[in-house]
């Protein structure tokens, strides 16, 4: 099958059923009556904090092999807690009321080694206007050795993508801090640049950052505690390798797998759904629910509230998720929710079935 080329943005359809703005109201309402601002604010504090103490940890006990990978260890967790809690509502403005202060908090990503300047474009213009959508979701368009969307095209390789993958996603972060932001930076084809240009002074942040992320978890600790290169970069790939797992657990089970929609416009640019129902059909929630989740996680379980409502914090995602699972119901809508392992079996299916050259789905769309 050869791969549709999509030019033209793609446009939703308008709302012809359920009204989005009674929804809204209400969801407006139980926010206004459960104000939890101020946990976002422990957390905006919390987290980085304990990702100094991790730190320091590292270069005052690090002589002891048990403390030296520990603490690698938990910068990996730490990093991921960061982002779920921090630079992830930072990004949408929710923190604080105070733009700038959000604004400040979406920076931390850069000292954790991702550009946050483009991330906030993938993320925001790309990934929430368009998800699932092939060559406008920068989320899934992050590697050729992967094909997620059964519309793409297919090469000899990707019929054992199945097998493969799993063994390379523990490189997963490398990928994105080492390679992707460089390729959104310095290739012109890539998804980037259909919705902005990078200011020259990014550049100089993108250099700058990576050096420093590099510097104060390799080099800094090599020289501070005296260890040989092979024990500092050891420690440094349990780091990443750690962030990686956790972070694909959260990103790859609320829209990669057999269940979610595909949805493609046409020749010119129509999508088949409105924006609403668009995220209901590319979205599920995860049905593990426990206060780890909730506090330490971001409430991630709660995805489809993330995505239709992506200007309220996380802390508000239980309360509000009951109201749009009855909303869909009334409506005729599709509400997705399924254990965490359901979901990656989900998207173990989805690599095997996208590892023919057939589109599977090609029958429903």
């Amino acid at each position: 099958m050869e791969e549709p080329t999509i030019t033209k943005k793609p446009i939703y359809q308008r709302p012809k059923k359920a009204s989005f703005r009674k929804l809204r109201s209400e969801v407006n309402r139980i926010v206004k009556n459960s104000p939890k601002r101020n946990q976002l604010k422990i957390k905006a504090v919390l987290f980085p904090l304990l990702y100094i103490a991790a730190y320091s940890i590292l270069l005052i006990y690090g002589k002891n092999p048990l403390v030296f990978y520990s603490s690698y260890f938990l910068l990996g967790i730490l990093l991921i807690l960061i982002f779920l809690n921090l630079i992830h509502d930072a990004v949408h403005g929710v923190i604080f009321k105070k733009r700038w202060l959000n604004d400040f908090c979406v920076h931390f990503f850069d000292f954790l080694g991702a550009n946050s300047y483009v991330w906030k474009i993938r993320h925001i213009k790309l990934h929430h206007t368009y998800p699932n959508i092939m060559n406008w979701d920068s989320d899934f368009e992050q590697s050729p050795l992967v094909r997620v969307f059964p519309q793409s095209e297919f090469k000899k390789f990707h019929k054992y993508q199945y097998i493969y993958l799993p063994f390379l996603y523990p490189l997963y972060l490398f990928n994105w801090l080492l390679v992707r932001d460089f390729k959104d930076f310095f290739k012109k084809d890539v998804l980037v640049r259909k919705v902005a240009e990078i200011p020259k002074k990014e550049y100089f942040k993108l250099f700058f950052f990576k050096a420093v992320f590099l510097g104060y978890l390799i080099f800094i600790p090599k020289f501070v505690l005296d260890l040989p290169w092979l024990n500092v970069i050891s420690g440094f790939v349990v780091m990443v390798f750690t962030a990686s797992f956790i972070s694909l657990l959260v990103l790859l089970s609320p829209h990669a797998n057999i269940n979610s929609d595909f949805p493609q416009p046409d020749g010119k640019g129509k999508m088949p759904y409105n924006w609403m129902e668009h995220q209901l059909r590319c979205t599920n929630d995860i049905s593990n629910d426990n206060f780890f989740i909730r506090f330490f996680m971001g409430s991630f379980n709660y995805h489809i509230a993330h995505h239709l409502f992506p200007d309220i914090a996380h802390v508000y995602y239980p309360q509000i998720t009951p109201v749009i699972e009855k909303f869909a119901k009334e409506n005729g809508l599709e509400y997705r929710k399924m254990s965490l392992l359901e979901s990656l079996r989900g998207h173990y299916r989805l690599l095997k079935a996208n590892a023919f050259n057939e589109n599977i789905f090609e029958e429903t769309m």
